[in-house]
């Protein structure tokens, strides 16, 4: 049920990004309207916090593969690898959506609406940084499911995906795609890495 909820939606997105493109504004492009805003003192402060991914998505997965194997302890080391498996899988999915649905950055689209505060050279749906933050939010959610892992994680994860759509470099159609797929992702890789790891369960007649 989950999955196809998963999917479901992914595709939904998918079809609002391409009506949306190169026509009249639409509801995403007002949306992102009130999220970016002219250049101003704030810019450089979110651009760390996008900027700030790359090293949060790297070292999360060799940390918690370490810290397993100086304790000795399997499951965190299999966590590890769950995790970078998880944001693997989101890599692949988001890139992979970005040549099909070829979706302009919208300040490239719309120059006179909206102020770029970063330059990107790859297609603006789905959103990577969205992807992977929530990708890997969800895999931290998952390997520690405690109150002080879930809130500080996706509060990090929110708040990349805010940053982007106000630096302008995504619409928040795009935020809302890559956030499901980052999150889907996860959770499907540690659902099957729990079928392996237990079996499949054979109902008894």
């Amino acid at each position: 049920m989950h999955c196809r909820l998963t999917f479901c939606l992914i595709f939904l997105s998918m079809a609002l990004a391409c009506r949306g493109q190169d026509t009249i504004p639409s509801l995403d492009l007002r949306l992102l309207e009130r999220l970016n805003h002219a250049a101003g003192p704030g810019d450089k402060k979110w651009l760390v916090v996008s900027n700030s991914l790359n090293l949060a998505v790297f070292t999360t997965p060799i940390v918690m593969e370490v810290a397993g194997i100086a304790r000795g302890d399997n499951a965190l080391k299999n966590n590890g690898l769950q995790t970078g498996v998880s944001l693997a899988i989101t890599a692949v999915v988001t890139y992979s959506l970005k040549s099909i649905v070829r979706r302009k950055r919208p300040y490239i689209a719309y120059p006179k609406l909206i102020t770029g505060k970063a330059t990107e050279t790859t297609y603006s749906f789905p959103s990577g940084h969205t992807s992977m933050a929530f990708a890997t939010a969800t895999a931290l959610t998952l390997s520690f499911p405690r109150w002080y892992v879930i809130a500080p994680a996706y509060s990090y994860a929110i708040l990349v995906a805010y940053s982007r759509s106000y630096l302008g470099v995504h619409y928040p159609g795009d935020i809302l795609a890559g956030a499901i797929i980052g999150t889907g992702s996860s959770f499907l890789t540690w659902k099957l890495q729990r079928m392996i790891h237990f079996g499949f369960t054979i109902p008894v007649q």
